[in-house]
């Protein structure tokens, strides 16, 4: 796309920020480390820069990291001026013309988490220091997101988050080079509490099925918060493994034991076959004391739904954006409906909230570049940190400082009785404040994290 194509153009500053030298980590040597003359990890040359997509191609969450990498790649195509421009044309900064970052072209490298902690942490490290990334960012996993940000700081590169929904991402394990625009379990247990109190009453016996990691354990502690303080009994939480595939084991207890509401905190293709199986094990149909038996998902993208077919109609949760939401709820939410339309003309179908958060999230990073002049972390750092922008999608947004987490609208879904097709499986229940989805820096399931510093690697 010629750079006349797009709506705005930028006024590019120079001067880079240099930040203060920290020990390199023993497990980083040779090529990745740059001299002296630039300053930090991976600097690039004139003509190119690389960026690391790790993303589950393998394992439970695979389909998430499929829609992630699809988003990844038509961002690539974008800031290098090719196709329509999408959000480059609604993002309210206008320090991107479609020309690279700082006039370099945008390449990129791919790896596969496996949804592993293990696994993300080494094909990171292959893309740092095999390619040459200057900055990773994707997984749908709370775990790989966790043990992939402490890797970027140790290394000196810009860690922008994917899919992460654990608090502790921007909690206890927070680091100055990770940023996250997706929301976490404290911002959807604020946006269903009303919804399910107005929906199901005060006073309800709930049963947790709950992934046994980061992710799981802080939804499920978040979802206990909530529900308790309006009335709701917890009769069990019972852990199950990721990736189990067969969960019947742990939904046949369901049914005697009291509950009369299953919380399922699952995700991704766990989801799908958790919730899959509490309905062909016919706990919907049942009733408890006189009250209809329900299941609630706190987390599911249209995505999901998909997977889950009719057995997401009625069901309640929350999600970090929908693809519908600017021609239901207005302008607000600018930037939509542009990249909708260009994910739709590349793949035929409308993206999932992974595929958005990984899309913004590298709008962000290399508007932050462009913004501060430098491909330095440590420029990259001070350029996101309290940054307001909009036009992304989720309406006005704030990158806080304290903690690198983004604050925006949280979205209450509810799956659809009667869907029109198969991309149409949700709609929107209610949509929570910015201002009501933001919590406290002390928030106690934030507690005891450090930023540190930003590390520039050399």
């Amino acid at each position: 796309m010629s750079k006349g194509n797009f709506t705005r153009r930028n006024m590019l500053k120079s001067g880079a920020v240099t930040g203060a030298a920290l020990a390199v980590p023993t497990i980083f040597t040779g090529r990745v480390w740059a001299d002296a003359h630039t300053g930090f990890t991976n600097a690039p040359g004139d003509s190119s820069v690389t960026l690391g997509f790790n993303v589950p191609q393998t394992g439970a969450y695979a389909d998430e990291g499929a829609d992630e990498l699809r988003a990844f790649q038509l961002a690539v195509k974008h800031l290098n001026g090719e196709g329509d421009g999408g959000m480059l044309n609604t993002f309210s900064s206008s320090a991107l013309d479609g020309t690279g970052i700082l006039g370099r072209r945008v390449e990129y490298v791919t790896g596969d988490t496996q949804t592993s902690s293990d696994a993300a942490r080494s094909s990171a490290r292959s893309m740092i220091e095999r390619d040459g990334a200057i900055m990773i960012s994707g997984g749908s996993s709370s775990g790989v997101a966790i043990a992939v940000q402490g890797l970027c700081q140790d290394a000196g590169v810009i860690f922008m988050a994917g899919l992460t929904h654990s608090n502790d991402t921007t909690g206890k394990d927070r680091r100055a080079n990770g940023f996250r625009h997706f929301f976490n379990t404290e911002q959807s247990g604020r946006a269903l509490a009303p919804i399910l109190e107005a929906a199901y009453g005060t006073d309800r016996r709930a049963y947790h099925l709950t992934a046994d990691y980061t992710w799981g354990w802080s939804q499920q502690r978040s979802m206990q918060t909530y529900t308790e303080d309006m009335g709701w009994e917890t009769t069990n939480a019972v852990l199950t493994p990721v990736g189990a595939g067969d969960f019947s084991s742990y939904i046949t207890p369901v049914a005697n034991s009291g509950a009369d509401l299953l919380i399922l905190n699952h995700y991704g293709g766990d989801m799908v076959n958790s919730l899959t199986q509490a309905v062909q094990f016919g706990l919907r149909d049942l009733q408890v004391d006189g009250v209809n038996f329900e299941i609630v998902v706190p987390l599911y993208s249209e995505l999901m739904a998909r997977g889950a077919g009719s057995n997401i109609a009625g069901i309640l949760g929350s999600q970090n954006w929908d693809w519908k939401i600017e021609n239901e709820r207005g302008d607000r939410y600018a930037g939509t409906n542009a990249f909708v339309q260009s994910f739709g003309q590349e793949y035929g179908f409308p993206p999932s909230q992974a595929a958005q958060t990984c899309y913004a999230q590298t709008m962000l990073y290399a508007d932050a570049v462009s913004r501060g002049g430098s491909f330095n972390p440590c420029s990259v750092v001070e350029a996101l940190e309290g940054f307001e922008f909009d036009g992304l999608g989720n309406g006005p947004t704030l990158y806080r400082a304290d903690d690198h987490q983004c604050f925006k609208d949280v979205v209450v879904v509810r799956g659809k009785e009667n869907p029109e097709n198969e991309f149409d499986l949700v709609e929107i229940v209610d949509i929570t404040s910015r201002e009501d989805a933001t919590y406290a820096t002390d928030h106690p399931d934030f507690a005891g994290g450090d930023l540190g510093t930003c590390n520039p690697g050399a």
